[in-house]
């Protein structure tokens, strides 16, 4: 496969095979060429062809175009010229992107509030490379399928910097899942967890995108797993993924049901929804337990973004049980995410960890596609709707290329 690269004035300069430069003969030849791009595609309506399936000038994308908890509001469909890739980046077509809790707390602009709109929407995704920069070619070429955990997801082309990318061997939705859901329980369970085998580990919001994981990550340590969900569908999936006691809240009292089943408390709690729930695991720790708090999304819809906890009370529990709260935010701890992804990635290709995906095929508007439904799919995953994780198809199949 011959691939031209072009210089500012739309000349072709040279073609190689394979799609990438590799070699001190292939960039002695190059010398002239800009650093900063290996293709320009500025002055071309196709800057590639690969397969035949050409790249447009232009693209949809998601922008936060003001601050707002309500996702609709604060979040715009653009159409802008597709990005260049610079010298150590590459240039992704989104085939999938994951829906997150915290797509509202940043579109709410409650994690960097010195960032102001408009600015790009979305977290992760996963798709094939089809442009690239010099620096970048020397670890992927053009067609290589990757994923990325990075700013600007809910668009149909990203420029991503390489070092932020993971290889994959396929676009299947089931490793987006490991980004970001996955990561974050592996790691909070494995660092704030202590997980000792014998002991009882509640996961809220467990048939969720990063609970699911939470379950299994449990059940492997040798703890018995405590699940709460809102449906009965959503417990048999609990029950196949491992789950010793799934808790469906709508059909029963939830703490009556800790408090007769589980008298001893719960040794770790992995929770993610926040008020009243919070004060339930507080209450049902067990001596030296571990509640670790991965969010709060109860609150995320709400003005302040935080839902009310009867803190007073707090110190006091703590210290009757000697008991402790940990606090989990995936970017303090991305030393561990390489080792992380690997072991996951490892696991799933073994058999040995269910990777659930939710589309949306059971929405009432059908399946999740195109990046419009991106609205619909972060309120099916706020309406509790969810099992696993909800993910968005960016291309349809019918348009899909031969890539």
């Amino acid at each position: 496969m011959s691939t031209s690269f072009l210089l500012r004035n739309g000349k072709r300069v040279f073609s190689i095979f394979g799609g990438v430069c590799r070699g001190t003969d292939a960039l002695s030849r190059v010398h002239f060429i800009s650093r900063r791009f290996i293709i320009d595609l500025s002055y071309s309506t196709h800057f590639m062809d690969f397969k035949g399936s050409s790249i447009p000038s232009s693209m949809k994308k998601l922008v936060v175009t003001k601050l707002s908890q309500n996702f609709r509001d604060a979040v715009a469909l653009q159409t802008v010229p597709v990005p260049t890739p610079g010298d150590g980046d590459l240039l992704v077509r989104n085939r999938f992107v994951g829906i997150n809790a915290s797509d509202i707390n940043y579109s709410a602009g409650r994690y960097d509030p010195s960032v102001k709109p408009p600015f790009d929407a979305g977290f992760e995704g996963i798709g094939e490379v089809v442009g690239l920069g010099l620096s970048a070619s020397a670890r992927y070429t053009v067609g290589d399928t990757v994923a990325y955990f990075a700013d600007g997801a809910f668009a149909e082309y990203t420029v991503i910097p390489m070092i932020k990318t993971v290889p994959v061997p396929a676009v299947k939705p089931e490793f987006l899942t490991l980004l970001l859901s996955g990561a974050t329980a592996y790691i909070a369970m494995k660092r704030l967890g202590d997980l000792v085998k014998g002991e009882t580990v509640l996961v809220t919001a467990a048939a969720g995108g990063t609970g699911q994981f939470a379950v299994q990550f449990a059940k492997q340590a040798g703890c018995h797993v405590v699940g709460t969900c809102s449906s009965n569908e959503k417990a048999g999936f609990l029950k196949t993924i491992g789950c010793d006691r799934p808790i469906n809240y709508t059909s029963e009292d939830l703490s009556a049901t800790l408090r007769r089943e589980y008298p001893q408390g719960l040794d770790v709690v992995y929770e993610s929804i926040g008020g009243r729930i919070f004060d339930m695991a507080v209450n049902n720790l067990a001596n030296k337990g571990r509640l670790i708090v991965i969010g709060f999304i109860s609150g995320y819809q709400t003005a302040s973004g935080v839902p009310t906890v009867k803190g007073g009370t707090l110190p006091v529990k703590l210290l009757q049980k000697s008991a402790s709260v940990r606090g989990f935010f995936l970017p303090h701890f991305l030393s561990d995410y390489k080792e992380a992804m690997g072991s996951m990635m490892q696991m799933f290709a073994k058999g040995k960890l269910v990777c659930e995906v939710d589309c949306g095929d059971m929405a009432p508007e059908g399946r999740f596609v195109g990046l419009e439904s991106v609205f619909r799919a972060v309120d099916y995953m706020y309406a509790g709707k969810n099992v696993g994780k909800v993910v968005v198809e960016v291309t349809p199949p019918s348009l899909e290329s031969k890539l």
